[in-house]
């Protein structure tokens, strides 16, 4: 059997948002699993790490690929990355979940295409998603 290298790589940049939802690894990790089942991924594992005195991160590792999170809620930001390979999963489905769930007051976003040669470089369509 034969696979494809095609993959799409989302990275956000999301900015003014609440900082008790930054702080909280377990609020973030429920989002992100939810997250990646709203796009249809399948979580092989999570690790999550509560820093101090604030900020978190969570790895959700996908049978695709990976979604993660950095936050600073001092700053209001959080850095937000999903890859999937192939095309039956899209990532920008689990970021518009979670940009939905965080709401910030200002996101920037691109899209990379990965896996057909050079990469390519897109500023995606942000949707409101139906959080679950």
């Amino acid at each position: 059997m034969e696979y494809s290298t095609f993959g799409r790589h989302v990275a956000v940049d999301t900015w003014g948002v609440d900082f008790e939802l930054l702080n909280s690894a377990e609020f973030l990790q429920a989002q992100m699993v939810e997250a990646a089942e709203a796009c249809g991924a399948t979580v092989l594992s999570v690790q999550s790490k509560q820093f101090e005195p604030q900020g978190a991160t969570v790895l959700v590792l996908l049978s695709e690929s990976h979604l993660s999170i950095h936050t600073y809620p001092e700053r209001g930001f959080a850095a937000i990355d999903c890859y999937t390979c192939g095309e039956t999963v899209d990532p920008q489905l689990a970021i518009d979940y979670l940009v939905s769930a965080l709401k910030p007051e200002k996101c920037y976003a691109k899209k990379l295409v990965r896996g057909l040669g050079e990469m390519t470089v897109e500023t995606p369509e942000m949707k409101q998603a139906e959080l679950v």
